[in-house]
């Protein structure tokens, strides 16, 4: 009995648990599209820029006819859906219906809340931030945005072309439209949108936890990895080496730390071991013991 009151209360947690779970991934779902189409409509439309991808397309469309941004966003989207059911089946279609309709009317909602201004590289720089931010935060709690993602993804397992050659073509294209039709200088301001959205949404999917993997070949490593763990508090890594030349065994220390640690620990090293080969790399993003946990 008292065994199934156990097995009942954890099945009542775990049942919250994806609830909460639930809940907090549509809010973050919605919350970032609603911060993506007021960076959008903000500073983006207000000054005349586009941006890449489908939304550069629905914003060419929006200055030529009038149109709503996120109505056309969503229309241009229908047919990759169909394409993306028979491809991918339902769970990948519903997530991206998900995402491209929160974004579509979070957009027509914000319509008409803009900063014009005469500087358009301000407004090129702070609208790929928050629209940056905005869509990073959507990929992130597990929505898609269909358009060129869908395209991409067909056209590589049809005939291998890389993904990263279809975007850069399909926004190459965008931003040609955009200079034919109202400039080079729009489309040069318009770039530089681009470029700090994209920037930023890796930052926001990859994680700010910016770190050191370091790497250490030295006589002393034993005295380095205890005083790793003694004096900064992380965790270490002794592998096992030969040297090329010699022949020779030798230990080598992998440790991550971050990056604010990364002169103690090159102070640590240089104590212990004056002639050690040290090797610095940057790491996105950490997840476990130390620093951000997963999930």
């Amino acid at each position: 009995m008292i065994k199934e009151e156990v097995g009942n209360t954890n099945g009542r947690h775990g049942l919250w648990r994806d609830n909460v779970r639930t809940i907090s991934t549509y809010l973050g779902i919605a919350a970032g599209s609603f911060i993506f189409a007021f960076g959008l409509n903000y500073f983006i439309i207000a000054n005349g820029l586009a941006e890449g991808g489908f939304t550069g397309i629905a914003l060419i469309i929006h200055y030529l006819a009038g149109w709503p941004v996120g109505t056309v966003l969503f229309l241009l989207n229908l047919p990759l859906f169909f394409i993306g059911w028979k491809m991918w089946g339902k769970t990948f279609v519903l997530k991206t219906i998900l995402g491209v309709a929160a974004v579509s009317v979070a957009l027509d909602l914000t319509q008409g809340f803009g900063l014009k201004t005469h500087d358009l590289l301000l407004a090129a720089l702070y609208g790929g931030v928050l629209s940056g931010v905005g869509l990073g935060l959507v990929l992130r709690f597990g929505a898609t945005t269909g358009g060129v993602d869908i395209i991409a993804r067909w056209i590589n397992e049809k005939s291998g072309i890389s993904m990263g050659k279809i975007y850069f073509l399909f926004d190459l294209f965008v931003l040609s439209m955009v200079a034919f039709l109202f400039g080079l200088e729009k489309a040069l301001y318009t770039l530089v949108a681009v470029g700090v959205f994209s920037q930023v949404i890796d930052r926001i999917i990859e994680g700010f936890d910016e770190a050191k993997a370091v790497i250490i070949i030295s006589q002393a490593v034993p005295q380095i990895s205890q005083a790793i763990i003694k004096e900064l508090d992380r965790g270490a890594t002794i592998l096992k080496g030969q040297g090329a030349y010699t022949g020779q065994d030798k230990d080598v220390l992998y440790v991550v730390v971050s990056r604010y640690q990364l002169l103690r620990l090159k102070n640590i090293v240089q104590e212990a071991d004056p002639r050690a080969f040290v090797i610095v790399n940057d790491v996105r993003e950490v997840l476990g013991e130390g620093f951000r946990r997963p999930g």
